[in-house]
């Protein structure tokens, strides 16, 4: 960072500091929800507050819901020690000021180091919720990317600012995929939102994970599942913006979100205190606007902007992609990649069921010979899928079915080609698929 940008972001800084600040007083405290009086005819929704407690630091907050004269604000912190006409004082809406400075840097939602390193703010000033570029004006989507992964290289491909879904269950293998994306996709920048992640697992993601090659084009934004679901929701939020930050300087982002589903979650909290009502199995109405609208943000710029491509990683329990996280970005998405506890437990990672994953990059995102050995392939997939139970148990007679034959015979040589990792080159990744293809005596004119 060059000594001017130094600068800037130090006055930017000294700019921001205010003198004088509206000030109200703690009316009640209704659980983790405080009533603020005095404060009404300054404040909005999304404002902060900071409550100055009699007993222990300063409580942060924010307004979720204003009734009369009476502000009700959710702290970011248990209110214990607030008491009855405590000061409080009006804070602006939250807003990010990212810099080139912050990558390699693992920061919080607020835009505070998280890694024990000063950390200055950049000189432009962000609000966190931002409207995405406008629909008529976006580009297309860009070039076929190099992911790292024969899987994502060939079968379920990704271009430059595709925003794709990642269905998985704990434990199969999605932070290890979404590091794999974070170290070899084509990328200028990345940016990565650690949403609700335990404490112990952001250090091992980033150290082991992502490791410092990954990490030294990387900005983590992380807020620990032990934080207030006003800072787990922001986190999104702030990740986006930081993205936004560098595609509007014309680089290349690739956005990665872990995961949506404890965002959503995050915001129900919020919107229950708010007094929604939580009549989407279990979620409130404004759930699917919320992630609709952080999806839209990604994507595709307009003129000289650059891209975001986009991962955005969903926690399925018990493989129901019907639940209503799952379902709302599927609607929302170009494609969704599943990943499946029973492939992963037989050792195959990543554990990608390309069968029930799609990439809507295709067909344009490959030639007329690539989509035939794509559709080649995904037929001898679903033909020895369709009768893995017989074949299993040993039911069928090799010579029933010729295609079935050929099925049985590419099915080993198919499953180790999908978890073929570093493979750079796209082209050559389907030179692979194409060999594997002839040698069973399937050929593509």
């Amino acid at each position: 960072m060059t000594d001017a940008s130094l600068l800037e972001g130090l006055v930017a800084h000294i700019a921001d500091l205010r003198a004088v600040r509206p000030v109200g007083r703690v009316s009640r405290a209704d659980g983790a929800a405080l009533h603020i009086a005095g404060l009404t005819g300054d404040a909005s929704i999304g404002d902060g507050l900071q409550v100055y407690r009699k007993r222990g630091a300063h409580l942060r907050g924010e307004v979720v819901q204003i009734v009369g004269d009476t502000l009700v604000m959710l702290a970011e912190a248990p209110p214990e020690g607030v008491s009855l006409n405590d000061r409080v004082t009006l804070l602006s809406a939250p807003v990010i000021a990212p810099s080139p400075a912050w990558l390699g840097r693992i920061i919080d939602p607020a835009g505070k180091p998280l890694d024990g390193k000063p950390l200055l703010r950049g000189a432009l000033a962000r609000r966190l919720l931002c409207p995405p570029p406008h629909a008529a004006q976006r580009r297309p989507f860009g070039p076929r990317l190099s992911t790292g992964l024969a899987v994502t290289n060939t079968m379920l491909p990704l271009v430059k600012g595709q925003r794709m879904g990642l269905f998985a269950g704990s434990g199969v293998g999605k932070s290890s995929l979404l590091g794999q994306f974070a170290r070899h996709m084509n990328a200028d920048i990345v940016v990565i939102a650690m949403i609700g992640e335990r404490g112990r697992e952001l250090r091992h993601f980033v150290d082991e994970v992502l490791g410092a090659e990954g990490l030294s084009r990387a900005v983590v934004v992380a807020a620990t599942s032990d934080q207030s679901p006003l800072l787990r929701r922001r986190c999104a939020w702030t990740a986006m913006a930081v993205a936004e930050h560098f595609r509007d300087a014309g680089q290349s982002v690739l956005f990665l979100a872990d995961s949506i589903t404890r965002f959503a979650e995050a915001h129900r909290e919020v919107a229950v205190a708010a007094g929604e009502a939580p009549v989407l199995r279990g979620f409130p109405p404004s759930t699917t606007h919320l992630i609709t609208s952080l999806c839209e943000r990604a994507g595709p710029g307009m003129g000289t902007q650059g891209d975001i491509t986009a991962l955005f990683s969903v926690l399925v329990a018990g493989s129901d992609m019907d639940e209503p996280i799952a379902d709302i970005l599927r609607g929302v998405l170009d494609g969704h990649i599943v990943l499946d506890r029973t492939i992963a437990e037989r050792g195959r990672f990543p554990a990608v069921d390309v069968l029930r994953s799609v990439s809507r990059s295709l067909p344009a995102a490959a030639t007329a010979r690539e989509n035939a050995l794509l559709g080649m392939t995904r037929k001898m997939l679903s033909l020895y899928d369709a009768n893995a139970m017989m074949i299993r148990a040993g039911l069928y007679t090799h010579g029933s079915d010729p295609e079935i034959d050929k099925a049985i015979q590419l099915y080993p040589e198919i499953d180790v080609f999908l978890a073929k990792q570093e493979a750079d080159d796209p082209q050559r990744s389907f030179s692979q698929l194409e060999l594997i293809l002839r040698r069973a005596g399937l050929s593509v004119s």
